[in-house]
């Protein structure tokens, strides 16, 4: 899913359900694009994107390329030609989109854009329910797992100064967009949540805090942690990464400095700590993703010298350090079994999408080679290109240039 990357289906007219003081439904409004029902296999295409249909972020199922679009809408493209087949169209007013969450199983989409909370069903492109804040609190963080929407929210009135406050976190049935919970929390609300296994991860940047999906009651807390750089106290655990059942805490991308906490696997249902890696390269971590046999991939930088990156890959089962991948990028999925990433904008490979075997890296050989595709257009480092992995059986994954907006649908090297 680009960066920052339904239940039963309603038969009748979606309905728009608000969350604050009152509470009422409101009919939802009508979609620009008639619903199309798709058929078939994944398929090669290319679509170009208005500046507002690009203006969010996009994922996918195994049936769909869904987008949300500032500031709350929503819209879903054919897995066979690109078309788009539907869309919610966003509430109206101004402001920034804040991403996405696609739950294919329960036929859902959630978007936020700062008050407003929506969902669209997947299956019928219709607007399925929406949840608004008061004016002072914003929605900025989002998961979804087992037919639950979360979602972070704060007083938003001091943020040039202040910061955000007053930290809150809820949850929502994907199918009707019910509030099952809502409690204040300790999170740092610009570092997101985790949420699987029946459980949702926060974390303070002292302490990690578990709680029940159903009632939101905490169920655990990690032991107190320590970091330090030079006799300063650092973080020890600012930003959480999970997949594949793994919870692992790491250094933040926000952090203005030279000095991070080291890799720290978390016990799910107890939170303890457990071991890791053998060795802390002690770089910036930008971004990670969890396989679900316990390979870490994690996106490296130096904070002297940000840009020349590195992925390296981590075994979490057999703690160590498996292999490493310079590029310039920090745009990667998983998919087939295999990493994504883009190759590196510096060399003859340039403009192509890679896959690497997750064990081997990029010295294996016979059927666990690096598989290299075409150089397209759309993959060239001038288009700071993201990556949308459909997964399942799919065999594509779609490339989206950010400077001239489009999709691209490519088969799966």
């Amino acid at each position: 899913m680009r960066r920052v990357r339904g239940m039963a289906s309603l038969a009748g007219a979606a309905l728009i359900v608000g969350c604050s003081a009152t509470g009422t439904a409101q009919p939802a409004p009508s979609t620009a694009h008639t619903s199309v029902a798709v058929d078939g296999p994944w398929r090669a295409w290319t679509k170009s994107l208005s500046r507002q249909e690009a203006s969010g972020t996009c994922g996918a199922t195994a049936h769909q390329v869904v987008c949300s679009t500032a500031p709350d809408g929503l819209l879903g493209v054919s897995r066979v030609t690109g078309a788009i087949t539907w869309t919610v169209p966003a509430t109206g007013g101004g402001g920034k989109n804040g991403g996405l969450v696609v739950d294919a199983a329960d036929e859902r989409a959630a978007t936020s854009g700062g008050h407003t909370l929506r969902a669209a069903n997947l299956r019928t492109g219709k607007a399925a329910w929406t949840h608004r804040l008061p004016s002072k609190r914003s929605y900025l963080g989002m998961a979804a797992a087992d037919g639950v929407v979360y979602a972070l929210d704060a007083k938003s009135d001091a943020v040039q100064t202040e910061g955000y406050t007053n930290v809150a976190l809820g949850a929502f049935r994907a199918s009707d967009g019910a509030a099952l919970w809502h409690r204040a929390v300790d999170a740092i609300p610009y570092e997101g949540i985790a949420a699987f296994g029946g459980r949702v991860y926060s974390t303070d940047g002292t302490k990690v805090t578990a709680r029940d999906a159903r009632t939101g009651r905490s169920v655990a807390t990690s032991p107190p942690g320590t970091a330090s750089y030079g006799g300063v106290p650092l973080d020890w655990c600012p930003h959480l990464i999970s997949g594949g059942g793994y919870l692992v805490c790491a250094g933040s991308s926000a952090t203005a400095g030279d000095a991070f906490p080291p890799l720290r696997r978390l016990d799910p249902v107890t939170l303890g700590p457990l071991r890791t890696a053998a060795e802390d390269p002690g770089l910036k971590p930008e971004r990670g993703v969890i396989s679900s046999d316990g390979v870490l991939m994690l996106f490296e930088d130096t904070p002297e010298d940000p840009g020349t990156g590195t992925w390296n890959a981590y075994d979490l089962n057999h703690p160590r350090r498996l292999w490493s991948y310079d590029t310039t990028t920090e745009e990667a999925e998983l998919s087939g079994g295999r990493f994504v990433t883009f190759t590196p904008g510096n060399d003859d490979t340039r403009g192509r999408v890679i896959t690497i075997d997750l064990h081997a890296g990029p010295d294996g050989t016979g059927a666990a080679a690096p598989r290299m595709s075409p150089p397209y257009p759309q993959s060239r480092g001038g288009e700071h290109p993201a990556l949308i992995a459909p997964g399942g059986r799919s065999g594509h994954v779609v490339v989206e240039p950010t400077t001239h907006h489009a999709l691209r649908s490519i088969p799966l090297p």
